[in-house]
């Protein structure tokens, strides 16, 4: 399509992207909250470190456990539907987090680690859905600024309500920040109703803009009718599970994922235990880390498509920004070496920044997704992903019941940022669609 065609589309993919990234950033909020609150929640609930860790997993368990489903709801349902009942739930059982104030002892940690794990459900869909989302609305040469603006909401969440979050925290209660949270959750599934819609099935897509869509390479596919899963589901989840070219890109995003955990759960708890922080400082200097993060994914993406429209390969494209940030994200072994806050925000914010520039992970899995599996392709790789969100918490928590210190903590998180880098340098191969998973035969 020419540039002048191009100009004449529409903008309403950058729209729906807008809607999608605020979502995503409250997502990434409501999987942050509990490590704000965990300090004092600790103090008056009588958790330990190690258990603490063990609650941090919950999310993950159930997270993890429901990304097939959650991905094979997507292709049945549409992305629409779907998401929009996940937003609903995971607000509600975080408001309900508040409530564990009224308990006391293991009643409270049950409580409080059932209620994680129901959030972990109920988010399940959300990445998936967002690659699905980004897969159908934008032609492959944005696809990679598409991928980084929605990766980015994990750092804009703290950047934005970290601070807001701090301060209800430490003026009025952690309890209520729960509550609070819920309710802007609340707020954004009313916005998602409105808004979201399928490219064909969109009530002001102008015709310039899906042609723009479609001819660029972008999956177009409708919900099949409502139904259950069936022996060719289970034929085509061995498939993409069983794949050694994907194994790569799978032990790739456990890595990405092992730091993404580390910031969302124990750093502020390393802020304030192994620097001395307050709440409110803590949630002021998380945010200086999380807008590195955000501008080294901007940039990474950006960099990533104008290598593509440089005429590089799709591989080189997506896998020299990808190398280079996690090699960067090593930078947070240089907080083992300084007592100076001023230089570890800086080791911090390099590392986050690095991390952020590499989070390309799902633009190449919108790029390799088969036809008619997008949402099963992104489920698979974002179970594997995530098992870091059940692994991370229990090690650092571990680590730090034995150590009663965070330095072999940063030591292991480096060496996952080198891992990341390693499995998609070497051992994942060629970036190109994978062919549609053909119909079992009788």
């Amino acid at each position: 399509m020419s540039q002048t065609t191009r100009l004449l589309a529409g903008r309403l993919r950058w729209g729906v992207l807008a809607v999608l990234f605020g979502v995503t950033v409250i997502n990434y909020a409501d999987r942050a909250i509990l490590s704000l609150a965990a300090p004092l929640m600790t103090r008056d609930l009588d958790i330990d470190p190690l258990q603490l860790g063990i609650v941090f997993s919950a999310f993950g368990w159930s997270y993890v456990a429901a990304q097939l489903p959650g991905g094979w709801l997507l292709d049945r349902f549409g992305v629409r539907r779907v998401y929009l009942v996940a937003i609903v739930g995971w607000s509600l059982f975080t408001a309900a987090q508040g409530l564990v104030v009224f308990l006391s002892g293991a009643a409270a940690i049950t409580t409080l680690f059932l209620l994680r794990l129901l959030v972990g459900l109920a988010e399940a869909p959300s990445f998936p859905g967002n690659a699905r989302i980004v897969a159908s609305w934008f032609p492959a040469s944005e696809r990679g600024r598409a991928t980084a603006i929605f990766t980015s909401a994990q750092y804009c969440a703290t950047i934005l309500f970290a601070p807001i979050m701090a301060w209800i925290i430490g003026v009025i209660g952690w309890p209520e920040v729960f509550l609070f949270m819920g309710g802007v959750g609340l707020v954004a599934a009313m916005a998602w109703a409105r808004t979201v819609h399928e490219p064909h099935r969109h009530p002001r897509i102008q015709p310039a803009e899906l042609a723009l869509i479609v001819d660029g390479g972008a999956l177009i596919e409708k919900a099949e009718p409502a139904g259950r899963p069936n022996g060719e589901t289970a034929r085509h989840v061995r498939a993409l599970i069983l794949a050694p070219s994907l194994w790569g890109l799978y032990l790739h995003q456990f890595c990405v994922n092992a730091l993404t955990y580390f910031f969302i759960t124990w750093f502020p708890v390393y802020l304030v235990q192994e620097r001395g922080l307050s709440i409110i400082e803590t949630g002021l200097m998380t945010a200086i880390p999380s807008i590195c993060g955000f501008l080294g994914g901007l940039l990474g993406g950006l960099w990533s498509d104008w290598l593509l429209k440089r005429g590089h390969s799709l591989t080189l494209a997506r896998k020299l920004p990808i190398v280079t940030g996690m090699m960067g994200s090593l930078a947070i072994l240089g907080c083992n070496y300084t007592s100076a806050q001023t230089m570890i925000m800086i080791f911090m914010s390099l590392a986050f920044f690095g991390k952020g520039f590499g989070a390309l992970g799902w633009a190449v899995m919108s790029d390799i997704a088969p036809p008619g599996a997008a949402g099963l392709s992104g489920g698979i790789f974002n179970m594997f992903g995530n098992m870091s969100s059940i692994v991370t918490p229990i090690v650092i928590g571990f680590i730090l019941q034995q150590t009663q210190s965070f330095e072999l903590v940063l030591i292991f998180l480096a060496g996952c940022g080198f891992t990341a880098a390693f499995s998609l340098l070497f051992l994942f191969g060629k970036v190109e669609r994978m062919k549609a998973l053909a119909p079992t035969t009788g």
